[in-house]
């Protein structure tokens, strides 16, 4: 990225973007104080919305949705309607982001084609028929009204769901959603309430729960994968790693992004370098990771959202590959692909930018200056299973990184850096300790306190007993 592409970025004023938030905002709300609680703040949000959907194909249902809320009649398709309604709302916003994006940085980027629509099986259609009345019952009596006697409402359902396999997506999202609930009850004693996510939480359940569910036939591809980075998870129970690359496909067709995501549960005491291990069942990818190798692909199943599927005995690892070299080489020819209708919100932004030739200013938060135009630094939170700390990107003359929109700006989560370590200009990257830690301290620490081999240990421990 150029100082005058950022330039343009930073300058360009999308029309709507901020009056579309602001809507969801108040939508959001109306969710926590509930459907059932009228006052003149929800008529008014209620009435933009009906205007903001009057010339689109929405714009009947969600004007009959509104009139069913305001008469307090409303039924299971007028909440659906709603919830479709707050994430057309925000694909507007992601859409118009990201065309500014690709026409500041020159990115081209694939079409994607319309998903088929296909019925779901019979033996979830009562569990998801199930989960919509809850949902229903959520968003009439709002976030504030949730007791142990609504979520445990939930239980029976989440459970029916999980037993099922094209129920599962939908279990999870439950189950996240009403552990989150649960942890914060009572909500109204909550000082912030985090509105905007719990709101995504309850409309991508909605759509996840309808009958009709949009399918899209993923292709077989071949080739070379060069990695520019990986971006890193942590959470008290899962670990997760999204790996971001270019595939030069052996067709010959134009490289093209790519990303494949690894993940593994954990308990909350493996934490750091350790979490590592849970990943052990795809050591050609660790290894690709931790020594910086390019990855030959054999007849891969990617989905035209570029998300790639991962099968460790299908590839093989090349030759040595730097990052920075290969982000400098590729990332201003190749074409990135589209957003799933789903995926659409601006949350899921995260492009693969490389950028040089700038100067670090350090604050709260951090900045690259690139010759006047300043992007921000997401740094506050780098991972830990990770060598990569805040002095290394404050110091770095060159980054990989994603640009991803945030509080309403956009920022940069750097990915690997060229930064000096003991005077030598060094590459240092969050996947460069997928096979263990290479800073001779942080080994031997990790070595006197392995929280997974003393959990193995207890585990066979207990199975001998």
């Amino acid at each position: 990225m150029l100082a005058n592409q950022l330039t343009t970025l930073l300058a360009d004023e999308t029309t709507g973007v901020t009056d579309a938030l602001k809507l969801v905002s108040d939508v959001d709300a109306i969710l926590v104080t509930g459907l059932a609680r009228p006052d003149a703040d929800r008529e008014v949000t209620l009435a933009a919305l009906t205007a903001a959907f009057t010339a689109t194909p929405l714009g009947d249902r969600v004007a009959e949705s509104i009139e069913k809320i305001n008469a307090g009649s409303l039924a299971d398709e007028h909440v659906v309607a709603l919830a479709a309604a707050r994430a057309a709302l925000l694909g507007a916003v992601h859409d118009a982001l990201i065309s500014a994006m690709d026409g500041a940085i020159g990115r081209a980027r694939a079409v994607s084609p319309p998903p088929a629509v296909t019925e779901g099986g019979a033996a979830t259609a009562a569990l998801r028929g199930a989960a919509r009345s809850w949902l229903a019952e959520l968003a009439v009596t709002g976030l504030l009204g949730v007791d142990e006697a609504s979520l445990s409402g939930a239980n029976q359902i989440i459970e029916g769901l999980f037993a099922e396999p094209e129920g599962r997506r939908l279990a999870v999202l439950l189950d996240g959603f009403t552990a989150e609930l649960h942890g914060c009850a009572p909500i109204a004693a909550m000082e912030e309430i985090p509105a905007r996510r719990w709101a995504d939480m309850w409309t991508r359940a909605e759509l996840l729960a309808r009958d009709n569910i949009p399918t899209t036939e993923n292709e077989v591809l071949s080739g070379r994968l060069l990695i520019l980075g990986v971006e890193l998870f942590e959470h008290p129970t899962m670990f997760g790693a999204q790996v971001h690359g270019v595939c030069e496909p052996a067709d010959g067709s134009a490289a093209r992004l790519v990303r494949i995501t690894v993940t593994a549960p954990k308990v909350d005491t493996i934490v750091g370098p350790a979490m590592w291990v849970l990943l052990a069942d795809h050591p050609n990818l660790l290894a690709a990771l931790a020594q910086g190798r390019a990855v030959k692909l054999t007849d891969a199943t990617v989905t035209p959202l570029g998300d790639l599927a991962w099968n460790d005995v299908a590839v093989s690892l090349g030759e040595e590959v730097d990052p920075i070299a290969a982000a400098r080489m590729c990332l201003s020819e190749v074409v990135a692909p589209a957003a799933s209708p789903a995926d659409r919100h601006p949350v899921a932004i995260a492009e693969p930018v490389f950028i040089e030739s700038y100067k670090a200013v350090k604050g709260e938060p951090a900045r690259f200056d690139l010759g006047g135009a300043v992007l921000d630094l997401d740094i506050a939170h780098l991972p830990t299973a990770g060598p990569m700390t805040a002095k290394h990107v404050t110091a770095s003359t060159a980054c990989v990184g994603l640009l991803r929109w945030d509080a309403g700006t956009w920022r940069l989560r750097p990915l690997a850096v060229l930064t000096p370590v003991k005077r030598q200009p060094t590459v240092i990257h969050n996947g460069e300790w997928a096979a263990g830690p290479t800073d001779p301290k942080v080994a031997k620490a990790l070595e006197r306190n392995d929280s997974v081999r003393v959990l193995r240990e207890r585990a066979g421990r207990l199975l001998r007993t």
